[in-house]
């Protein structure tokens, strides 16, 4: 069996200004943080261990997630003073790892319903050193390209091109041998997309591609964790049980309404997340819009793509 370590140390830039105080990994799809929807797929494929890797923001996990057994998993965490890349990140969280088992790599901006038992499978079946997620996508400009041979062996790593040589892409799931996440400085900045998947391939190591076209979406702006949430409740809209709704409540797909929150009389809310004990007063209007837990939309205003936090006084523009 395998074990994880789960990458949360991002900034979360694009998604700014939503992650000036939650970071990227927390923010809710459906109700519920990226991480755990995350830490479910992991438990699902067998996984039951897994390593937080965190840098901003990190006293924000722990009180959320403690020590994983209300999930029944193991949960530890590895605090970066600075952020350290995704290979340098890696190789510090598996420093909390005991054992020699293969270790499955999330990216925490990924939501993902490939078998990732499977992608195991595979990378065992194959003595691969690594073994990535691949999918394929109409236009793979955006992205960089990762060719394979007909064994699924990787043969290089390409930056974003504008004629790509093929469309399949690193969809950002990693089972690594622990002998090759050893390998990794400890303690220096390293990124394993520009520097170590390129040096083993370099080498002639066994970097296979594990090819599967499944629901996948990187959630790296506003839109996408929009998109996020309505894919998960089928384009419809959720009220969550807790929720305190008045009469005349016009609500379009895609929107979600947190627990504990309340929503006044006539308020119409369209395609957007309304976080748990959120207050959107009478009258008011809420399209395409985060507002954010313990908010307050005020009487009759009508937010209109922005983004509202409990600290601020004013809307912000999404971008």
């Amino acid at each position: 069996m395998a074990v994880g370590i789960l990458l949360v140390g991002g900034f979360g830039t694009r998604l700014k200004p939503l992650t000036n105080e939650i970071p990227k990994p927390m923010l809710p799809v459906a109700g519920v943080p990226i991480t755990e929807h995350q830490l479910l797929a992991a438990k699902k494929s067998g996984i039951t261990t897994v390593v937080l890797a965190t840098s901003y923001l990190s006293d924000v996990f722990t009180p959320y997630f403690g020590d994983g057994s209300k999930w029944g998993m193991k949960l530890l965490y590895a605090v970066e003073a600075e952020p350290l890349g995704t290979g340098g990140a890696i190789r510090n969280a598996a420093e909390l790892l005991q054992s020699d088992e293969d270790v499955v790599i999330f990216n925490g901006d990924i939501l993902s319903n490939h078998r990732i038992d499977k992608q195991i499978e595979f990378h065992d079946s194959h003595n691969a050193d690594v073994t990535l997620h691949l999918r394929t996508v109409e236009d793979a400009r955006a992205f960089g390209c990762v060719p394979t041979d007909s064994s699924g062996r990787v043969s290089a790593f390409l930056e974003k091109m504008d004629n790509p040589v093929t469309n399949s892409i690193n969809a950002g799931c990693y089972v690594f041998k622990r002998s090759i996440i050893n390998e990794i400085p400890l303690g220096e900045v390293v990124s394993i997309e520009r520097g170590t998947f390129p040096k083993l391939v370099a080498d002639a190591r066994a970097v296979f591609g594990y090819l599967e076209q499944s629901y996948w979406l990187d959630i790296g702006t506003p839109a996408a964790l929009f998109q996020a949430t309505a894919d998960l409740i089928d384009g419809e809209f959720e009220i969550a049980d807790s929720a305190q709704v008045q009469e005349g409540l016009r609500i379009g797909g895609g929107s979600y309404v947190g627990r504990g929150s309340k929503v006044g009389a006539g308020v119409s809310i369209e395609s957007s997340i309304i976080c748990d004990g959120a207050v959107i007063e009478d009258g008011a209007t809420v399209r395409n819009s985060f507002i954010s837990e313990g908010a307050v939309v005020r009487a009759g205003s009508v937010i209109d793509r922005h983004f509202l936090s409990k600290s601020s006084f004013e809307p912000i523009s999404l971008p």
